[in-house]
């Protein structure tokens, strides 16, 4: 055996070697890495099948066992670049479906039925037989329509491979990059070997592509032992960035707009790429028509009102360093909901679902709260208890719908009466409480008589019937005594609501301590 050729078969068996201690180590290991050690494994042992089968062709003897050997080399060769690229999508977090992925595989495996079926059609090799001048193994082809095809296809897989990481190479930390080096020296050199192969700078009858594979496969085998490949591995930027929920906006040291992700772009439609390098501020006034609201040179946080498109949105908006970095990241959630479920939470809570005016809970938090300051500055604080009359009788002749009725139409025509600081709520069943800061028993008790009055004078018109309301109202004002609470001042309105209702109802009843006063 020529001394050259003995070259060429140790090489090739040595990228063969290689590829298959790769695909069992990651095979053997597969538990421990992340999903891509599957495509890694495929990958390696379409190049396995592809080495081996170039150096037992390299030991033929006539054209049969060449062309045997070749169509051994067509089950991984072909294969093997559509492969690559799955496992450098993989890398980058691209996603691809099952679908793309057999689609990719569909040429490769068209190629394997032109080579193994090409002496009916020559549609891959239009002359393939031993090369005149070297002899076997050599081989002396000429191409056909279906090669061209399949050429095009094999580099153009490398190459689209390599682009992507070399594009990926300012999106990757730093920790990540020897990585990215070691896999696109791994491609790089295959694609260029297959290159100069097609032009004609190799040597003459043999494919040089399997002899240079050990190369790749050293660079591949230096980043799973040294770099952690697998364990650690590069997330593309579009795949983790763009796929936040929050808005965030990337700014430099000077301010400027220098990136933004895509949920930044769904809350502000016209944010766009050629606001790079613009102010910030005059980016979010264009944005939002308002000035921003936080400072750029602290972490801060706040909640921010925003009108867009009509509809109204609240955000919780966040400024932070970045790490290393003089830059600052603008972190926009979108807590409308959030809000919405809050409010509506808090209304419940504080609000009678009837009539929509404040509950017991609602009113005693506020009261509480204004009588405090009154006592504090000493001020007048008077409260009014009120009960509908006969509020049964209704119930027992109209029905419970009416009665609600009754209860809203009280509560409507209050709430139209009485003036700002007025504290109004149920109190419970058809009873009703006014809390009057700044106002004393005498003023409260005319504004009780007037309410009285003109609620009688507007009946309540339901089922085709007028229902006149009437009242009976309990007056209480605090008094300069030391450590009377809300309660007790509840109380004493109690009291003289009591004395209301024995006197016969429809009026007004002021508390003066052992005894009540009518009017």
């Amino acid at each position: 055996m020529h001394p050259q050729l003995t070259t060429y078969i140790t090489l090739i068996s040595t990228s063969g070697v290689l590829n298959l201690f790769l695909c069992l180590y990651v095979f053997l290991k597969r538990h421990n890495y992340t999903d891509i050690a599957k495509f890694f494994v495929f990958y390696t042992a379409s190049i396995t099948i592809y080495c081996f089968a170039s150096a037992f062709g390299l030991l033929a003897e006539n054209l049969g066992q060449m062309k045997f050997w070749t169509i051994i080399q067509y089950i991984g060769m072909p294969v093997s670049s559509p492969l690559g690229l799955l496992f450098v999508l993989h890398y980058l977090g691209i996603n691809v479906t099952r679908k793309k992925c057999l689609a990719l595989l569909a040429i490769p495996v068209a190629s394997f039925i032109m080579v193994a079926t090409n002496s009916f059609h020559h549609l891959h090799y239009r002359i393939f037989e031993v090369d005149p001048v070297l002899g076997a193994p050599y081989i002396y082809q000429e191409i056909g329509v279906w090669y061209a095809v399949h050429g095009i296809f094999t580099f153009g897989c490398m190459f689209f491979a390599f682009l992507l990481m070399l594009f990926q190479w300012r999106e990757t930390a730093k920790a990540y990059r020897p990585q990215l080096i070691a896999l696109l020296f791994g491609q790089f050199v295959p694609i260029t070997t297959a290159f100069l192969y097609l032009i004609g700078a190799t040597p003459a009858g043999i494919d040089p592509v399997p002899m240079i594979l050990w190369l790749s496969s050293l660079l591949y085998l230096w980043a799973i032992s040294t770099s952690r490949l697998f364990t650690l591995m590069p997330i593309a930027k579009d795949a983790i960035f763009n796929s936040i929920n929050d808005g965030v906006i990337v700014l430099d040291e000077s301010h400027r707009l220098i990136e933004f992700n895509q949920a930044s772009k769904n809350n502000f439609p016209k944010l766009n790429k050629t606001m790079f390098g613009r102010n910030f501020h005059e980016v979010w006034i264009e944005l939002s028509g308002n000035l921003f609201p936080l400072k750029l040179d602290a972490a801060s946080s706040q909640e921010v009102k925003l009108t867009a498109s009509q509809s109204e949105k609240i955000y919780q908006v966040r400024i932070s360093s970045l790490e290393n970095s003089k830059g600052l990241l603008i972190i926009l959630t979108d807590i409308s909901e959030v809000k919405r479920l809050q409010l509506k939470l808090e209304h419940q809570a504080y609000y009678d679902e009837l009539t929509q005016i404040y509950n017991r809970r609602a009113f005693l938090r506020q009261a509480e709260a204004d009588y405090g300051a009154a006592k504090k500055n000493t001020s007048p604080f008077t409260v009014l208890l009120i009960d509908i009359d006969h509020f049964k009788r209704v119930n027992d002749t109209y029905g419970h719908d009416v009665g609600d009725q009754v209860l809203v139409h009280v509560a409507k025509f209050f709430k139209a009466q009485l003036k700002e600081g007025a504290v109004f709520a149920r109190y419970g069943g058809e009873e009703f409480v006014v809390a009057l800061d700044g106002r004393t028993e005498k003023e409260a008790e005319e504004l009780a008589n007037g309410l009285r009055r003109d609620l009688a004078l507007h009946p309540l018109v339901a089922e085709e019937k007028m229902i006149s309301v009437t009242l009976s109202m309990g007056v209480a004002e605090t008094k300069e005594e030391a450590g009377e609470t809300l309660s007790q001042l509840l109380n004493k309105a109690d009291k003289a609501l009591y004395a209301a209702k024995q006197e016969g109802r429809d009026r007004v009843c002021v508390y003066v301590g052992s005894r009540e006063t009518v009017n």
